[in-house]
């Protein structure tokens, strides 16, 4: 006889990317789920069907489990807790000046949770939260439950690729659960068990720890290409075939072995200065990482150095730019490597005018009137002195060269992510600089 199927009900604090992303999917598998915030105007836009993020698929998802009324919002936290028997912590947690990750928005959360809960509650760190973090909201939910009411506190970090973000929820590589105890685990496995993936269970300081090390890890492993591709560039190497040649070791894999202008997003950046920021409280130099960021800023650093020998004086020239978002399948402008590239030309004179398919809107919010803004990528090349490709966006695979030819002023294009072959792009007859490639 098959198991039932056991379902929970769910809240979620804070409707931002990973809050709307996760609750929307555990709504899908089957789990009533309540998504709170306190931005009324996004709760309301929320329910009349208006997303306030680009992810593929993801207005379609919260359509359907709206209909199926598993998928509710709300503005407060008490009905929130009240409705619910587990409770996700999805708040965003910013960086400080230093680095450190700023957890008032988790603190409070916290404290919200402590005051409304009338009745047993697991609590389950899902922003991504310095290790010790666990400890820290235990400790604040035992300071402010009046009532005595048990908890568990869990740490279950999100592992969300902007872009891909709902296949790597329902489809993922592991799901990590930190508890304390086999309570709360047998809940968590019991919400996750229709997603077919290896579930890695620790304690919480250990799933703190594998969130940040991951992204981490991936940050560096990004850095290390950069720093391969400037010496392939100093000796004549092409870094497709080295990195194409190291991908085949299975102990490194090709993932991210993608040359380019480095890094960018919510989370690469803000996660290794945050664990820069945890070694060094805890005592440990985490010099690798600082390394990491350096060779990070300089991918950029250079990529502006290739576009000023390419044009040799960029003032007052026209550069028209396909791609603002930090990464293809999103409108995430957030520390995008095109901010710093298009604000350091603009302030060297350069008359920027740019495409991309979906960030024009975020891109408007951050830049403003430094570049002139396309509905078209054809339309940002009329009378261009180069194109300067900034996001890997599939549409740009499909562009008709003739076209951009006839459009551009001087046939010069300047490829931050590596998307075209040099000897084709040349046999188009386009003056073809990219990235690491002798």
């Amino acid at each position: 006889m098959p198991k039932k199927k056991i379902t929970h009900k769910l809240a979620f604090i804070g409707a931002g990317y990973v809050g709307l992303v996760s609750g929307t999917c555990l709504a899908e598998i089957g789990h009533s789920v309540i998504l709170v915030d306190n931005n009324k105007d996004k709760i309301a836009k929320l329910k009349k069907g208006v997303i306030p993020i680009y992810e593929p698929g993801l207005e379609e998802l919260v359509k359907k489990n709206v209909e199926a009324r598993r998928l509710t919002f709300t503005v407060s936290l008490k009905k929130a807790v009240a409705e619910s028997d587990i409770i996700f912590i999805a708040v965003n947690t910013p960086p400080q000046t230093s680095g450190k990750a700023d957890l008032s928005y988790v603190a409070g959360a916290a404290r919200e949770i402590a005051e409304a809960a009338e009745a047993y509650k697991v609590v389950v760190d899902k922003s991504t939260v310095p290790v010790q973090t666990g400890e820290r909201v235990a400790d604040t939910i035992k300071q402010y439950n009046k009532r005595k009411i048990d908890f568990d506190v869990v740490s279950n970090p999100e592992f969300l690729r902007e872009g891909s973000a709902i296949k790597d929820f329902l489809e993922p590589d592991r799901i990590v659960i930190g508890v304390t105890n086999k309570r709360a685990e047998k809940i968590m496995r019991e919400i996750y068990a229709p997603i077919k993936a290896p579930v890695v269970v620790t304690d919480v300081k250990s799933a703190e720890l594998i969130k940040h090390a991951s992204n981490s890890f991936l940050a560096a492993k990004i850095s290390f290409i950069n720093a391969v591709a400037r010496i392939c560039e100093l000796s004549g190497a092409n870094i497709d075939e080295v990195a194409a040649g190291m991908g085949m070791d299975i102990r490194i894999g090709k993932h991210f072995l993608q040359a380019g202008i480095g890094y960018g997003g919510s989370c690469f950046p803000k996660d290794v200065a945050a664990f820069i920021t945890i070694a060094d409280e805890l005592g440990y130099n985490f010099e690798l990482l600082k390394a990491v960021e350096e060779i990070n800023e300089q991918a950029q650093q250079l990529f502006l150095l290739k576009i000023e020998q390419a044009l040799w004086v960029t003032k007052e020239k026209k550069i028209a730019v396909w791609g603002l978002a930090f990464k293809p399948n999103t409108d995430d402008m957030r520390n995008a490597p095109s901010i710093g590239i298009i604000k350091k030309l603009h302030a060297d004179g350069a008359d920027i005018h740019a495409f991309d398919p979906q960030a024009l809107e975020t891109a408007r919010a951050v830049l403003g009137t430094k570049i002139t803004y396309h509905k078209n990528q054809y339309e940002a090349l009329r009378g261009a002195d180069a194109l300067v490709i900034l996001t890997d966006w599939d549409e740009f695979k499909q562009t008709d060269w003739k076209k951009v030819h006839r459009l551009l002023e001087n046939p010069i294009i300047i490829d931050g992510r590596n998307m075209f072959q040099p000897q084709e792009m040349e046999q188009q007859g386009f003056v073809y600089h990219s990235v690491g490639r002798g």
